[in-house]
């Protein structure tokens, strides 16, 4: 059993998902930082790559966002949110060249499949798809998708036949392609109508705007954070969405009656003295998320390390020793770190390659053990993922697809001091960096006196164990040399001034 509890302030809302007391995922939403999946843009075509099958679309961001062949519908074709249940397309033929697709100041409607993220600006899609609470409208298809975690065969023939009753065609003033989600596995016919007539609404509400708004204009933008839930995280196993802001409550509660009515009664306004994270410890969840170590019960801990190529977890054995044998004691950690493995990368949103390396085990059938464990945990997951086994090195190669920012990109950003090193300079190192720049600077100026400016420690190894070498280099160009501390500068700053 799951329990959500959504804490709301003017400038950020922030969900968790708690079960058995442990905080699984962690979604934060800022006011001042939406985040575009899903939003539908008029664009105009900036450029197109011939070279790299790509266009750069203006869509009045910051950065051009980016546009693949792929991701440009064609009619006739059934494109890449075909869905379940049909629509694989693996012997079609290749696309179309891009340059024959769009050029230059043309305008487009285009959907955001991807966040910018870093340097690299949004991915584009020409194939519009809008989520409901039980469908996915894909208005330029007459695709009728199934979600792959529906049931058997049978169902899933019943409910495209229940569906293209329902969806009717485009002579009679019905079509378009639509995709069943998970949870609309036992919806009504009724139900699934009032999707369908929602979801039908809301394109023929961006086609007006299209046809009357400037280039670069936002068309229809997603539901915040808060409705989402409702929309996406409710399911059977969801106890109580617990909601600290009176406004938000019944904003949510107006919502649900009209989207996701079942989900209306699991809804409660949190009123208790303490912040509603703090029930949960998950404030001190969102710190150990943040931090590259993470312990286990054991005694054993993890080391996970996010880079921009690929994200790698290694698994040590640390103090755990209570099993009555060293390939006992490494089984018994590596089962453990499976489960807490799967719940970190949910819980920091790690996505693209990752990269697993759990302790060397000498019998097989414990790393098939790990490995079953390992992906039993990880099939919890919304967000799809890609196991491909253990390694001639041992190491477990996977990917978790990647459509927004890491916890660690949300909240933080690299370091001043380091530059996002993750280290930095000794105070030793600093030192001779100083004594080689003075000596540089003798040799080409003539000054009175040279004057060093730099941190705390590294002025009181100059005083200290670097005297000798800081008088002697006086001595060597014959001019004094001055030291002064400056609290403002990090332990790698530092100036060399000439007097």
């Amino acid at each position: 059993m799951q329990d959500i509890l959504i804490n709301w302030t003017p400038q950020e809302t922030r969900v968790a998902i708690v079960e058995s007391g442990a905080v699984q995922e962690l979604h934060v939403e800022r006011t001042l930082e939406r985040g575009l999946v899903g939003n539908v843009y008029l664009g105009k075509v900036a450029r197109v790559l011939p070279g790299m099958q790509s266009a750069f679309i203006d869509i009045g961001l910051e950065r051009a966002a980016f546009l693949h062949v792929a991701d440009v519908h064609v009619a006739g074709q059934i494109g890449r949110h075909g869905g379940g249940g049909g629509g694989a397309r693996g012997d079609a033929p290749p696309p179309t060249p891009i340059e024959k697709l769009v050029f230059e100041g043309q305008s487009l409607v285009v959907q955001v499949i991807k966040d910018p993220i870093g340097t690299k600006g949004a991915r584009l899609s020409t194939q519009i798809s809008i989520a409901g609470r039980l469908l996915v409208y894909l208005p330029q298809d007459d695709h009728i998708g199934i979600s792959q975690k529906i049931g058997s065969h049978e169902l899933r023939d019943q409910l495209r036949q229940r569906m293209a009753a329902l969806v009717g065609t485009r002579e009679s003033g019905g079509g378009g392609g639509f995709i069943l989600r998970t949870n609309a596995e036992d919806a009504s016919d009724a139900e699934l109508g009032d999707d369908i007539a929602y979801l039908r609404k809301t394109w023929g509400h961006i086609r007006a705007l299209a046809m009357k708004s400037p280039s670069a204009a936002l068309l229809h933008e997603d539901l915040n954070l808060a409705q989402r839930v409702l929309r996406d995280l409710v399911n059977d196993h969801t106890g109580s969405i617990r909601i600290d802001s009176r406004m938000t409550f019944d904003a949510l509660r107006e919502f649900g009656q009209q989207y996701t009515p079942s989900a209306v009664n699991r809804l409660q306004h949190y009123k208790g003295e303490r912040p509603i994270f703090d029930l949960f410890n998950i404030d001190q969840e969102v710190e150990k998320a943040l931090a590259r170590r993470v312990d286990l019960k054991s005694g054993g801990y993890l080391v996970v390390d996010q880079t921009e190529a690929l994200t790698t977890v290694d698994v040590n054995t640390g103090g755990f020793v209570g099993a009555r044998n060293f390939d006992d004691t490494i089984f018994k950690t590596n089962l453990e770190a499976a489960l807490a493995i799967a719940r970190q990368l949910r819980l920091r949103n790690l996505g693209g390659i990752i990269i697993v390396d759990f302790i060397d085990m000498s019998r097989p059938e414990h790393q098939e053990s790990v490995l079953a464990e390992f992906r039993k945990q990880l099939a919890r997951d919304r967000t799809k993922i890609t196991v491909s086994g253990f390694t001639q090195l041992g190491l477990v190669e996977m990917t978790r697809k990647r459509t927004r920012e890491s916890l660690a990109q949300m909240l933080c950003e690299p370091c001043a001091a380091c530059g996002g090193r993750g280290q930095v300079k000794t105070a030793r190192s600093v030192c001779y960096d100083i004594l080689r720049e003075i000596l540089r600077e003798a040799r080409q100026f003539n000054p009175r006196e040279f004057r060093v400016i730099a941190s705390a420690p590294v002025v009181e190894m100059l005083l200290d164990e670097e005297s000798p070498h800081l008088a002697g280099l006086s001595e060597f160009i014959g001019k004094p040399i001055s030291l002064q501390a400056e609290a403002s500068m990090s332990a790698e700053q530092y100036d060399v001034v000439l007097l």
